[in-house]
């Protein structure tokens, strides 16, 4: 018999972040032990839920490697086979084999359960269709599909509301993720105060006021009762217990978790809350049988943090490959520590004093937005909170692990007044205190990494993934690093690479492409890349529009779907079209057009965006050259990263406030910068007068009327979560000059900007002064080039719609199967073999 044939055989059903976290850990004792197969009801590798808050906020992408944990590669380079894209239905404990909904059976010598956990969705009227599914514009907020539906929703046109239905860290961070994608976001929370599981009321009204301050309203002790549609069946709002309602157009619920044990419980495992594990994390009467993860339940304990799983998956690994037999989980004292909304919060044990002989101290100053307590018992730390100032978290997690002793004055607990300071705290700090909770990295991890040879911040957190979660913990991994490394730390020269792939900096980049006649992102991988990397496709596709305008190489693969059908995918598959209107200003024969091919075509929803444009939703891939040609309008851009649209008021026509024309104005900026391609999206308006009822004053680009003539020219303007004032870059005396001076910040911005970089991260970033010296002194001799630069753009500008005539490939405007639910494939019955594997 081969050695292979030898291999007992060990079967994993779910690929999330505690299934492959056990896959990994035993792979790292005993590579040669185990036949391993991994079954997985999502079309992807195992990746970190965790950072799925950071894509919702756009600090990440879908593609980037902080989000996939393990990419498909990695499967076949540790020879585990992983079913992706089906579900496990049915485990058979006297065969040892699992069934799947495609009719796949998995035989088994020993199986792990980590199916994790699922939304749990309330029972409130309205939530679903008649046949089970969300109703339109309902989400969860667990999955990949989850955030790309709220992504594209978010993206499909202006003036979205959304309200989310729960209060604690997930329902947070989806409000911040949304208020930064520019969505007007309303929490609500049944409990009296936010995050009550970990905040007690005080921290909870600290957060609260936090909260409001990024535009988020906040509504505690209500209860959501129905979810509100209207007849087209979309989302309007909620209505909660007390008879009142909130208007909103997404619904995200994330009223908490449930462990997802269906699977377990129709198996005949003993299921309590969870799965029911003992110590070695075997199901209670079953040899063959363990579970992981957010799945099981411990000593009548499920967990939900990330810590507990890492310990779980390791003792089980320890148990599996005989490392060490004896090894066992006892549990796990949990200390969080992360960023919510932008806020740290850190926070361990009890809340706050339960025996009258309990010490508590407590420092609350809501004007800072920081409160902090520690609670003692018997001169043990038990409970502690902070939120805001958490400098002092690293001592106190030691403190609560009863590594440290106490200091007689309490108050030093929370202040350094003889305890470690932040600044000694990663000197000072125990080996095995766990410095990154989402990945459990201890310091001993970043130490032993630093010592086996990485000498930048960037190596140890890849090998590690140290601060990969949150990033709560980045800085403190940074001192770490600077400390176990000495005088051998190196300086990060990634850091200032435009892609991850290329060595070099957006300008460098930008003049080796120029230098190279480099016109297509394949070309540019082929001169200048060891590898093609995915993750820099479009930021190297949108660098080269900059570069070359329409004479740049377009390949269609190195565009997201929004680029290459030009306009934006809806959550259910079909597109949204917004047709062009100058400055807001449409006409009747326009609203006609739109009117009738609304009717033609069947538009479930036409709406009003809040750029002042008209967004028919609902479009069909295969009808959009249709539709298209019926409007015979110029696209609006409301998809991609682009110049959008110019909002305009009335201006001096009409309003009898008006001191200039912003109508006119506003028309000539979108005629004259429209489709522009952008390194993130830009939005303009004009204002023709201070009172700025287009909001050109929280704009990318905003100019207002002042009187006289004049116009104030403001830059870096959001009214989103970063809710900021433009900065004034000049006064000008003509419509003339703000067309000069917009020119020239627009094409800085497309050549100095980071990829998906916004003009309020931008123009902080580079600074105002700096920006004035440039662009209206011209101090430095660049505002004839940019000048030209922009204009070869402007010159090279076509209607990307007219592509209708001659599509660009048989499959641009092919129909497209829906993206919901997922897989994205239909799940057929197969033969003995099933769907491909991959090894």
């Amino acid at each position: 018999m081969s050695p292979a044939a030898e291999r007992h055989r060990l079967l994993v059903v779910g690929n999330g972040m505690a299934g492959a976290r056990t896959v990994e850990e035993i792979l790292g004792r005993d590579p040669e032990k185990f036949d391993v197969t991994m079954i997985g009801d999502e079309p992807y590798g195992n990746y970190n839920r965790i950072m799925l808050s950071h894509v919702l906020s756009g600090e990440s992408s879908i593609d980037d490697d902080d989000l996939m944990l393990n990419p498909m590669a990695w499967y076949r380079e540790n020879g585990v086979t992983l079913h992706v894209g089906d579900r496990a239905v049915a485990l058979d404990r006297f065969a040892k084999n699992v069934t799947c909904e495609s009719g796949r059976v998995v035989p088994y010598d020993t199986v792990i359960i980590a199916t994790g956990s699922t939304t749990f969705f309330p029972n409130m009227d309205g939530l679903r269709e008649a046949d089970g599914r969300l109703a339109r514009g309902v989400f969860g907020f667990r999955t990949i599909e989850d955030t790309n539906g709220m992504l594209q929703m978010a993206s499909s046109r202006d003036g979205i509301r959304a309200v989310v239905i729960g209060g604690g860290l997930l329902g947070l961070e989806a409000a911040y993720g949304l208020r930064t994608q520019g969505i007007d976001v309303d929490v609500v929370h049944s409990p009296g105060h936010l995050m009550n599981q970990q905040l007690d009321e005080r921290g909870g009204r600290v957060l609260r006021n936090k909260i409001e301050d990024l535009g988020v309203g906040v509504y505690t002790s209500k209860r959501t009762t129905a979810v509100l549609r209207g007849d087209s069946g979309a989302v309007t709002g909620v209505a909660f217990n007390d008879g009142s309602t909130l208007p909103a157009d997404m619904i995200v619920v994330t009223a908490g978790i449930r462990p997802n044990v269906d699977l377990a419980r129709r198996a005949g495992l003993v299921i309590e809350r969870g799965i029911v594990v003992d110590d070695q994390m075997r199901c209670e009467d079953e040899g063959a049988i363990h579970a992981v993860g957010e799945c099981c339940q411990h000593r009548g304990e499920v967990y939900g943090l990330v810590a507990p799983l890492w310990e779980q998956a390791s003792v089980l690994a320890d148990v599996l490959t005989g490392a060490n037999p004896a090894a066992a989980y006892h549990g796990s004292r949990l200390t969080t520590k992360l960023k919510v909304a932008g806020v740290d919060v850190a926070a361990m044990g009890v809340k706050g004093p339960e025996r009258d002989t309990d010490e508590f101290v407590q420092f609350y100053e809501p004007r800072s937005g920081t409160y902090k307590s520690v609670v003692v018992r018997d001169n043990k730390l038990i409970g502690a909170m902070l939120l805001g100032d958490i400098s002092k978290v690293s001592f106190l997690t030691q403190a609560f692990d009863e590594k440290v002793p106490l200091p007689d004055e309490r108050i030093s607990m929370l202040f350094d007044m003889g305890t470690p300071s932040a600044e000694t705290g990663a000197a000072e700090l125990s080996d095995d205190v766990q410095v990154c909770n989402c990945n459990g990295v201890t310091k001993g991890d970043i130490v032993a990494c630093v010592h086996g040879g990485a000498t930048t911040v960037s190596e140890v957190v890849g090998k590690t993934r140290a601060g990969k979660g949150c990033g709560s913990c980045k800085g403190l991994v940074a001192d770490i690093v600077a400390c176990a490394a000495g005088g051998a730390l190196t300086v990060d020269p990634a850091a200032d690479w435009y892609v991850p792939c290329i060595p070099m900096s957006k300008p460098e980049l930008i003049e080796a492409v120029r230098s190279q006649n480099l016109r297509s992102v394949s070309a540019v991988f082929d001169a200048l890349a060891d590898a093609e990397d995915a993750t820099a496709k479009m930021p190297l596709a949108s660098l080269l529009r900059v570069v070359w305008g329409p004479d740049w190489v377009d390949e269609r693969g190195a565009l997201f779907i929004n680029d290459r059908v030009h306009a934006n995918i809806q959550r259910d598959g079909t597109f949204s079209v917004v047709p062009q209107m100058k400055g807001g200003v449409t006409t009747p024969d326009q609203l006609r057009k739109i009117a009738d091919v609304a009717d033609k075509y069947g538009v479930p929803l036409v709406k009003v965006t809040g750029g002042q444009r008209i967004d028919l939703l609902g479009i069909k891939k295969e009808d959009l050259p249709k539709v298209w040609g019926d409007l015979d309008m110029p696209s609006g851009y409301a998809y991609g990263k682009s110049m959008r649209t110019v909002k305009t008021c009335v201006g001096s026509d009409f309003c009898r406030f008006g001191l200039g024309d912003s109508t006119a104005l506003g028309i000539a900026i979108e005629e004259r910068f429209q489709g522009l391609e952008t390194p993130a999206k830009l939005k303009l308006a004009v204002a023709g007068c201070p009172r700025n009822c287009s909001e050109a004053l929280c704009k990318d680009f905003g100019a207002v009327a002042v009187g006289d003539g004049r116009w104030e020219i403001y830059i870096g303007g959001a009214a989103g979560a970063h809710i900021r004032k433009g900065d004034v870059l000049a006064t000008v005396d003509s419509p003339e000059e703000v067309l000069t001076l917009a020119g020239r910040f627009i094409q800085y911005y497309r050549e100095e900007a980071k990829w998906l970089e916004r003009t309020y991260a931008f123009v902080p970033r580079v600074g105002l002064e700096t920006l004035q010296r440039l662009l209206v002194d011209d101090a430095e001799g660049l505002c004839a080039g940019l000048d030209e630069r922009i204009q070869i753009s402007i010159d090279g500008y076509t209607d990307p719609w007219k592509e209708r005539a001659a599509p660009r490939s048989p499959a641009q405007f092919a129909p497209s199967l829906p993206l919901l639910p997922l897989p994205q494939v239909p799940v057929r019955p197969r033969p003995a073999s099933g769907l491909p594997a991959i090894r």
